[in-house]
């Protein structure tokens, strides 16, 4: 089993952890609703990219 030769510092390690993050949602918001939206998604109304899919 592999050891880690040297201990790793706070900082070396805050540094690696301080990448690892929730990112946020995508949303637009949309005019013909006027409600905001996931991006890529159908709306509720059932359009996407202002064509009637559903």
């Amino acid at each position: 089993m592999a050891v880690p030769a040297r201990k790793t510092s706070k900082a070396k390690k805050r540094k690696r952890r301080g990448n690892k993050k929730f990112a946020a949602p995508a949303i637009h918001y949309n005019k013909e609703t006027g409600e905001y939206e996931k991006s890529h998604h159908i709306s509720p109304s059932g359009t996407y990219k202002g064509e009637q899919i559903l």
